[in-house]
C-alpha cells in the first residue's frame, strides 16, 4: 500500500555535501549535518507522521518552506492516492481532539472549514462524533465555574459567554447555564 516513499532521489541527485561555493554553511540544518535534501514527498510524509493533515494545510506548508508549487501538489497526491493523507481521517480526528478539548460544534465546523473541507465532508466528519455536546457544555461550565453557576445571573452571564466564545450552539448553552442535577 504506503511503496517505497522515502526512496525518492533528492532533486539534482546529489547528496547536497558539495560545499565549494561556500553555500552550505546557509543553506539549513539538513545540509549542515550533511544529510541529502529531502524531496517534497519526503517533507511530506514527515509532517504525516507527526500528526494528521488537510490536504490544502499540507500543501500550504509545504509551499511555504520553497517547494514547488507542482513538486508539491504531485507528492500530496500521490500521497493522499496511496492512504497516507486522507482529508476524511482528518476531519475526524480534528472533531474529536477539539471536542475532548472544550470546544463546541459551530467552532469545530468553522476550522474544518479553513482546511479547505466542503459542506458535506464537515457534516459527515460531525456526524462521527458521538458525544453530547450539551452535556460537554455542562460539563465545562461545572469545571469553569463550580456548582453554583445556575444560581447566581452574572455567573450564568459568564459561563454562558464563555460558551459561545468556544463554539457552543444556544441551545447548548442554555442547558448548560440552567442546567438543575435534581432534574
Amino acid at each position: 500500500m504506503h511503496g517505497d516513499l522515502l526512496d525518492d532521489d533528492p532533486p539534482g541527485g546529489g547528496s547536497g555535501s558539495d560545499d565549494r561555493d561556500g553555500a552550505g554553511a546557509a543553506a539549513g540544518p539538513a545540509r549542515r549535518r550533511g544529510r541529502p535534501e529531502q524531496t517534497p514527498l519526503q517533507r511530506a510524509l514527515g509532517l504525516l507522521a507527526r500528526r494528521e493533515h488537510s490536504r490544502k494545510e499540507l500543501s500550504r506548508k509545504l509551499t511555504s518552506r520553497g517547494l514547488d508549487a507542482g513538486d508539491v501538489e504531485a507528492a500530496v497526491g500521490r500521497l493522499a492516492g496511496e492512504g497516507w493523507q486522507d482529508d476524511k481521517r482528518f476531519a475526524e480526528s480534528l472533531v474529536r481532539s477539539r471536542a475532548g478539548s472544550g470546544y463546541g460544534p459551530v467552532r469545530i465546523r468553522a476550522e474544518l472549514a479553513t482546511h479547505g473541507l466542503d459542506r458535506e465532508a464537515v457534516a459527515r466528519a460531525m456526524e462521527t462524533y458521538e458525544g453530547d455536546w450539551a452535556e460537554n457544555a455542562r460539563e465545562l461550565v461545572q469545571r469553569r465555574f463550580g456548582p453554583g453557576v445556575t444560581e447566581e445571573l452574572n455567573l450564568r452571564r459568564k459561563a454562558a459567554d464563555f460558551l459561545m466564545r468556544r463554539g457552543f450552539d444556544g441551545a447548548s448553552v442554555r442547558a448548560a447555564t440552567r442546567y438543575d442535577p435534581d432534574d
